[in-house]
């Protein structure tokens, strides 16, 4: 069996790399299988171990066990989400409720607890090094929220209850999956597409006619250019009746049932409500702290996407007399607007922004220049896909550090969005270095044509490396607080001030350059681009708290208080935040909301920008302190990357600037301060 299965044995390759070219999709499930049983034997070693509880016997061996389920599961988690196929679909369903159950019978198990709190009342004479005590900490906290102090009857209850959630979970994710790759929007006519690039019509290119892949948000980038109102209008209704119009991939049902089980969960454990319960261990504290901030901050957004409605409908209606401002006619008339006010069309920067030029010369560049840090790509390593880049990555002494993988095109068997993960974890217990994976989804040319992004790409590509140098950096003896094993409204943080170099003047210089011609960015274009950043940031903000306050509303709900009508609820909750405007959807609706109904985000999508205050006044202190320098990058490192959720957040925040966030920076950014 270990002959015949690589995932049984550790990788022998570098950095216990994957062995794509080795791996079957029929691998996983027998893998899966031993690793539970490992890790079930490891444990029941460490519970009935008759020694007294220590640290050392019962904490740290907890933190060592488990390797083959771990290293197993990161493949395929990562391969269900990067390359996915109805093999793996099917065997993520059986799983689901497999690995819930497994999960219930660590930390249920009574004897196993009895240690860690034997332990846990002994911290006072352990003397233990800073990182081991918080360990300590985190390991109680999470075991009591798990349910160890529950009754024989409630541990029941709530290992039935995670099986079910498990399971909802996946299927969400599965049916927006196959629902985006099903429910394209087909065009015979090219001349519908006016406005598009020949290099996106090709790409579009599908028989004897194009078809426009949906996004995994509401609305669609192609909104900015199309000049046909009636295909942006039947590309909107599409994508907003994705997962509630009936038919098999309908998620209504599955969002209440889901919100359901999680509000009797949250009960259960002693919570309110889900929001209270996941708000608990995040720097926010509290569901009022998280109101308080997404009520201020769409009160403005609000008010300033009101304007901006009035600016373009007045825009539309000098060339669409009678004409009413409808959802698919935002993008277009705020670039039309944008245009005219500032006389800058954000086409005119693709060409200055091919992929590679800008992975490279900016994003590895600007880690360069703050880390001293660098980068070699590897050919001699086997992935999943072709298209996926391999580099080795180097600390400034010239130590191994890391590997980076890059998967940036966009495909049927790939989820939407763009988001980082972890092959293997950085821990000095286990001796192990990171190898870590940034996802995008950009649209792939044709062969031989250049990939040319846009800028809200380019940004994304800096965003998404914020995180794999959170990954990279990390330097915890622990694996449970490896990288970005923090709290899910710090996350964020390091990711969004990574952004910060995308329009740097020193990093745009050395990546925006013509992909025919090598020649710069011109110096007005930027400076038309900077004039316009804060035009339609009150649609972006409204857009994205809009999702946020539809998270909040629905995990803030009793099992009682669950309704009949999913669709009407969404709407009401819209209503009584104050962002239902008619012109305005939120960015994502339940249906397809899979940062919170199949991903880590429930009663967590506030994140963002909860993140972007500590990120805008991260960005102050770097301007105020000389920007792009080895000593401001080492800093933050020092303070922030490399110790991972090794202390509280907060606290490594306060470290690294010295003082507390102050959210005036990102209210004016944002254009949200007058």
């Amino acid at each position: 069996m270990t002959e015949s299965n690589p995932l049984l044995i550790d990788s022998p390759l570098p950095y216990q790399f994957p062995p794509f070219d080795k791996i079957r999709n029929q691998h996983f499930g027998p893998a899966i299988e031993q690793g539970m049983r490992e890790q079930l034997a490891e444990v029941d070693a460490i519970a009935g171990n008759p020694e007294p509880p220590t640290f050392e016997n019962t904490v740290v061996a907890l933190e060592r066990c488990g390797r083959l389920l771990g290293r197993t599961l990161r493949v395929f988690m990562n391969l269900a989400s990067a390359h996915t196929s109805a093999d793996i679909q099917a065997l993520e369903r059986d799983l689901a409720p497999k690995l819930a159950a497994h999960s219930d019978a660590i930390s249920l198990n009574p004897a196993l607890f009895a240690r860690i709190d034997g332990v846990y009342q002994q911290r006072g004479s352990l003397a233990l090094d800073p990182e081991s005590d918080y360990l300590l900490q985190k390991l109680h906290k999470e075991f009591t929220r798990a349910g160890a102090n529950l009754n024989e009857a409630g541990k029941n209850k709530l290992k039935e209850l995670n099986a079910r959630i498990a399971t909802l979970r996946t299927t969400f994710e599965q049916n927006v999956l196959k629902e985006q790759n099903a429910c394209g929007v087909r065009v015979s006519d090219r001349a519908e597409l006016a406005g598009m690039s020949d290099a996106e019509i090709a790409a579009s290119m599908d028989g004897d006619g194009y078809l426009i892949r949906l996004k995994n948000t509401t609305s669609h980038p192609s909104f900015t250019y199309l000049q046909n109102r009636g295909l942006r209008e039947r590309i909107q209704k599409v994508s907003l009746a994705r997962g509630s119009s009936g038919g098999e991939f309908d998620n209504r049902d599955v969002v209440l049932l889901l919100v359901r089980l999680r509000a009797e969960r949250a009960r259960l454990l002693g919570y309110a409500n889900h929001a209270e319960y996941q708000t608990e261990e995040q720097t926010a504290r509290t569901v009022e702290a998280v109101d308080r901030m997404l009520a201020d901050i769409a009160e403005r957004s609000v008010r300033n996407a009101r304007r901006e409605a009035a600016e373009l409908q007045e825009q539309m209606s000098a060339e669409l007399p009678g004409a009413t401002l409808e959802t698919w006619d935002w993008l277009y008339y705020a670039e039309r607007v944008r245009q005219a006010k500032y006389a800058f069309d954000e086409s005119e920067l693709r060409p200055y922004l091919e992929l590679n030029r800008v992975l490279v010369d900016g994003v590895f560049y600007a880690a360069e220049r703050q880390f001293g840090i660098t980068f070699r790509e590897r050919h001699d390593l086997p992935v999943y896909l072709p298209d996926v880049q391999v580099y080795e990555v180097f600390d400034a002494d010239g130590k191994p550090l890391a590997i980076f993988l890059a998967d940036n095109y966009a495909r049927p068997s790939k989820q939407g969005g763009a988001w980082n993960s972890a092959y293997i974890k950085q821990s000095r217990l286990l001796g192990t270095l990171p190898v870590v994976a940034n996802h995008m989804n950009v649209q792939k040319p044709p062969e031989g044509e250049p990939t040319l992004l846009t800028w809200d790409e380019v940004v994304t590509l800096f965003h998404e490396f914020g995180h794999a140098l959170h990954t990279m950096l990390s330097d915890v003896q622990y694996p449970k607080f490896s990288g970005t094993s923090v709290p899910r409204d710090f996350v964020e943080f390091p990711s969004q001030v990574n952004e910060m170099w995308t329009d740097w003047p020193e990093v745009l210089r050395n990546y925006a350059r013509h992909y025919e011609t090598g020649e710069p960015m011109p110096a007005a274009m930027l400076e038309k681009m900077e004039a316009a950043a804060k035009f339609n940031q009150g649609y972006k903000t409204t857009e994205y708290v809009a999702a946020a306050l539809l998270d909040q509303a629905w995990h803030k709900l009793t099992p009682e208080q669950v309704p009949d009508d999913a669709v009407a609820f969404e709407q009401q909750a819209l209503e009584k935040a104050g962002v239902a405007l008619p012109y305005l959807p939120p960015r994502y609706r339940s249906f397809y909301f899979t940062h919170v109904f199949s991903g880590g985000y429930s009663a967590g999508y506030y994140s963002y920008i909860w993140a972007e205050v500590l990120d805008a006044d991260a960005v102050a202190w770097f301007e105020e302190n000389g920007g792009l320098t080895r000593a401001n990058g080492d800093r933050l490192r020092t303070h922030v990357l490399s110790r991972g959720g090794s202390a509280d957040s907060m606290t490594l925040y306060r470290a690294f600037a010295g003082r507390d966030p102050d959210s005036r920076a990102l209210l004016a950014r944002r254009g949200l301060d007058a």
